[in-house]
C-alpha cells in the first residue's frame, strides 16, 4: 500500500553511533573478516562484565560466564534448549515478545501464560505466578522493560518474587534488552537480589539502546555450569558471532552513555506526546516507564484488537500491532513504536483520531 505509516516495527530511526560505525570500518580495513573465538572476543566479554559490574555491581568471569550471540534472540533460544527437557513448563510473563512461546516449544518445552493486568501496570505479581507453578515448572521468563506494554519492575516489585523462589528450584531468564531505555528510574535487576544471580540467565544485546539492530548482538551471562551447557548449542549452531559487530560493540559500551542518553531523551519526548494524545482521543493508555512502546486500549471502540488494527490500515494507512499478538492477554489493546521520528508520530496521530471520530460517530 501507498502513504502507509507504519509504526509496527520496534527499530530505532537513529543512526548507529559513529564512534560505533568507525571501529566496523577500522576493523575492515585491518582484514579482520573472520571467524572469532566461538564465546566471543575476549576484548567485549570483558567490556561486557565490566559493564554489567558497573551498572549492577554484579560479578561475571568473562572467560566462563559471558556468551557473545548473534542477537538477544539467539541468547534466548540457546538458554531455552539448554535447559528445558521434553514436557518442562515454563511461566511467559505476558503480554510479552512473540519470540518466547515459539522457543519455548522448539525445545520441547510446554509455555504457560502468566498474564499481567493494566490495573498493576501490567507488572508480574506473586499472586499472578503463585497458581500457574506446578511440579513440572523449570523456568520463569521475566521481559522488563516490556514489550509490548513499557512496563517496568522495580527493585520493589521484584523482592517478593524473588522470596517466592529462592527455595525453589524454578529458573529464571531475566530479558533485559531495553534496560538502558527507562524514564524517570534506574533500571534494576532481579540478579542484584540475593540468592538470584545463582539462578537466573541474563540476557541482553545491543540492538535497541544503541541503534544497532542489524548488527546482530546480544550475549547471555549465567554461571559456569550452565554456560559451558548452552556455549555447546552455539558452538555448534552459530560458531562464533560477527566479527566486525564485536569490536564495534566494545565502543558502544565504554564510549556512547552520551549518545544513549541523547536518544532516550528523544523517546521520552515521543513517549509523553503519544501518550497524552491516546488519553485525549479516550483510548486509555497506561504510562510506559520504559522500552519504546504504547499499548492503549481500544476496547471502548467495541472492536478486537485485529478488527481495529484492519480497519485502521485499510481506511487511515496506519500500521500498528494488534495486542493479541503478544498474548491472549494482550486482547484488547495495540501496540505502537515510537522508535520514529517525531513527523510520523503526529501524522499518524491525526489519522487515528479520525478514524476514531469515525467509530464514534457510527456508534
Amino acid at each position: 500500500m501507498d502513504d502507509v505509516i507504519s509504526l509496527g516495527v520496534g527499530e530505532p530511526d537513529f543512526s548507529t553511533p559513529w564512534v560505533i560505525r568507525k571501529a566496523a570500518i577500522q576493523t575492515l580495513e585491518r582484514r579482520q573478516i573472520i571467524y572469532g573465538p566461538n564465546k566471543g572476543i575476549e576484548p567485549l566479554r570483558k567490556a561486557i562484565s565490566d559493564d554489567l559490574k558497573k551498572k549492577t555491581g554484579v560479578d561475571y568471569d568473562s572467560e566462563s560466564e559471558v556468551i557473545v550471540t548473534v542477537g538477544g534472540s539467539e541468547a534466548i533460544d540457546i538458554a531455552l534448549r539448554g535447559l528445558i527437557n521434553d514436557g518442562d513448563e515454563v511461566l511467559v510473563t505476558e503480554p510479552c515478545f512473540v519470540c518466547y512461546t515459539p522457543l519455548i516449544e522448539l525445545a520441547g518445552g510446554v509455555a504457560v501464560s502468566v498474564p499481567t493486568k493494566l490495573e498493576n501496570n501490567f507488572k508480574l505479581t506473586v499472586n499472578d505466578l503463585k497458581d500457574k507453578i506446578t511440579p513440572r515448572t523449570k523456568l520463569l521468563i521475566l521481559p522488563f522493560p516490556n514489550n509490548p506494554t513499557g512496563a517496568v519492575m522495580t527493585k520493589e516489585d521484584l523482592e517478593p518474587i524473588a522470596d517466592l523462589l529462592r527455595d525453589t528450584d524454578i529458573m529464571i531468564l531475566t530479558d533485559e534488552i531495553y534496560s538502558e531505555l527507562t524514564y524517570g528510574r534506574e533500571h534494576f535487576s532481579i540478579i542484584q537480589l540475593d540468592g538470584m544471580r545463582e539462578r537466573t540467565i541474563y540476557v541482553n544485546g545491543f540492538s535497541k539502546a544503541y541503534a544497532m539492530t542489524g548488527w546482530r548482538l546480544g550475549y547471555v551471562t549465567a554461571p559456569e555450569p550452565i554456560i559451558s551447557q548452552i556455549s555447546k548449542i552455539h558452538q555448534y549452531g552459530i560458531m562464533c558471532s560477527p566479527y566486525i559487530s564485536q569490536n564495534a560493540a566494545i565502543l558502544a559500551l565504554t564510549s556512547c552513555d552520551e549518545e544513549v542518553k541523547k536518544m532516550r531523551d528523544e523517546y521520552n519526548t515521543r513517549r509523553k506526546f503519544l501518550v497524552s494524545e491516546f488519553n485525549r482521543l479516550g483510548l486509555e493508555c497506561f504510562n510506559p516507564e520504559g522500552a519504546f512502546y504504547v499499548f492503549p486500549c481500544i476496547k471502548s471502540t467495541g472492536l478486537s484488537s485485529e478488527e481495529f488494527c484492519e480497519k485502521l490500515l485499510y481506511e487511515e494507512k496506519v500500521a500498528v500491532v494488534p495486542g493479541n499478538a503478544f498474548g491472549d492477554s494482550g486482547e484488547g489493546f495495540i501496540r505502537i513504536s515510537y522508535a520514529y521520528s517525531f513527523k510520523h508520530l503526529m501524522e499518524a496521530v491525526q489519522r487515528i483520531e479520525k478514524f476514531v471520530n469515525k467509530l464514534k460517530e457510527e456508534c
